[in-house]
């Protein structure tokens, strides 16, 4: 969370003939409502249920597409079905001072209720590490790089 998926997607499709699809956006469509909504109302369980409606979908209709997910994305069964998995690397540290220091900081920090509570941000964080170098294909350090650095790793790598 925070590491910069997206920004990185957009980057490579402005870099590439790629097109780029984000995980929350396709949720929020199949449901109507906002993530941040979706936790509120009906909670993690219910967001991993779309979350697992929509890695089938992207399993079975979607090729050639860079595919930003959500920081739990990664349990998904399917995920190595669906294409290569390219972890963007970066420490805590790095994550925090990346959100803070953005033009639009107010607005994502907002957008990340996990982080309202560092503590507990730092415990996923460090729960899920491992998880990600586990499951990825590739692993980028995005960390005090500069973006074309960033999408010339991993389009060498895909």
């Amino acid at each position: 969370m925070g590491v910069g998926k997206g920004t990185v997607a957009r980057a490579l499709v402005k870099s590439s003939d790629y097109f780029a699809i984000d995980t929350d956006d396709l949720i929020e469509s199949m449901d109507n409502r906002k993530v941040k909504t979706i936790f509120k109302e009906d909670g993690e369980a219910y967001f991993r249920t779309l979350e697992k409606r929509c890695a089938n979908w992207l399993e079975e209709n979607v090729d050639n597409t860079i595919i930003s997910t959500g920081g739990g994305f990664f349990k998904q069964e399917n995920i190595h079905k669906i294409g290569k998995v390219i972890y963007l690397e970066s420490s805590f540290e790095g994550i925090l001072n990346r959100i803070n220091t953005a033009p639009n900081a107010k607005a994502k920090l907002k957008k990340r209720p996990l982080l309202k509570d560092l503590k507990i941000a730092r415990n996923l964080y460090d729960q899920r590490i491992k998880d990600y170098k586990k499951v990825s294909d590739v692993t980028i350090c995005v960390e005090n790089r500069k973006m074309k650095d960033i999408i010339k790793d991993i389009l060498g790598n895909i």
